[in-house]
């Protein structure tokens, strides 16, 4: 199993529009993928409703049965337009994928 876990922060103000709003687009086209290829086992993105000092804007948690699995989620169609939004709005990024 690879697990993926992505977080991001957010300008203030990009795409015109707010970071809230731009928050609540993101996480809820990530969330619409949820299913989207097969050998995804599990895909949450979410707002911490009270982020601490450290905390990052978004986060997202996926799981995949194989590197394969993850590579064709990367490369949908549907992701790559979610993924151009949130390049667009957002001022960092980290990523880690690892394998169970």
């Amino acid at each position: 199993m690879i697990k993926h876990i992505v977080m991001w922060n957010f300008a203030d103000r990009a795409a015109d529009a707010d970071k809230a709003t731009n928050l609540k687009l993101a996480a809820d086209r990530l969330n619409a993928l949820a299913g989207a290829v097969p050998g995804m086992l599990s895909l949450e993105a979410v707002v911490p409703t009270a982020p601490f000092e450290h905390s990052f804007d978004l986060v997202l948690y996926s799981e995949f049965e194989t590197a394969a699995a993850l590579h064709s989620y990367a490369t949908h169609p549907d992701h790559v337009v979610v993924a151009q939004f949130i390049a667009q709005t957002r001022t960092e990024r980290v990523c880690v994928d690892y394998e169970l």
